[in-house]
């Protein structure tokens, strides 16, 4: 299966602004069009509960897309399962590639947060990365990933400017990826 990760980010690297969970409080509009428009391409969207948390009021559901929630506690968000249009699973990021490449889906859509990007990049499992940069700096807010130890290269294969402030759209294809220390 192909993974697609997708993010957007300040210039060092932060997927938040603090504590504000809103990335639509300080992204781009070109930002939004480029990630609204994946998702409409896509029918499998993958997210850690944290990003969901965020996103809830704000996501639609449709028959034949769908959303999977990777989460802990899976019990916590029995009321809003919604079956084929948005699940939640406590599964491993290779497990639940797994199950669903036997279901048919050949690429997914990883909109997670640090540490949904973190387990799939550890692991090997990202094929391409989408990363928008906003032209903005934040002390402090969520890294792209987590603080663990691994190393993935990167080669550029597209970069568009998306605005006069300087908003640039990266697409990357990860080369190859190496866990240090494991």
């Amino acid at each position: 299966m192909k993974v697609i990760m997708v993010a957007v980010s300040s210039i060092n690297g932060k997927l938040t602004k603090g504590e504000e969970t809103n990335v639509y409080s300080w992204t781009s509009k070109e930002d939004a069009k480029i990630f609204f428009s994946l998702i409409e391409k896509h029918n499998l969207i993958v997210m850690g509960s944290k990003t969901y948390e965020a996103a809830r009021t704000i996501i639609k559901l449709r028959p034949n897309k769908l959303r999977m929630v990777l989460t802990r506690n899976r019990r916590k968000y029995k009321s809003d399962m919604v079956k084929g249009s948005l699940e939640f699973t406590s599964e491993s990021p290779k497990d639940l590639i797994k199950r669903l490449e036997k279901q048919g889906y050949k690429e997914m859509l990883l909109v997670g947060g640090t540490e949904i990007n973190s387990a799939f990049l550890k692991n090997s499992l990202v094929d391409e990365l989408h990363l928008t940069i906003e032209p903005l700096i934040f002390g402090k807010g969520k890294n792209l990933v987590s603080e663990v130890e691994f190393e993935v290269a990167l080669e550029l294969l597209e970069v568009k400017k998306l605005n006069k402030k300087g908003t640039l759209y990266l697409i990357y294809s990860i080369s190859k990826a190496k866990l240090l220390g494991y």
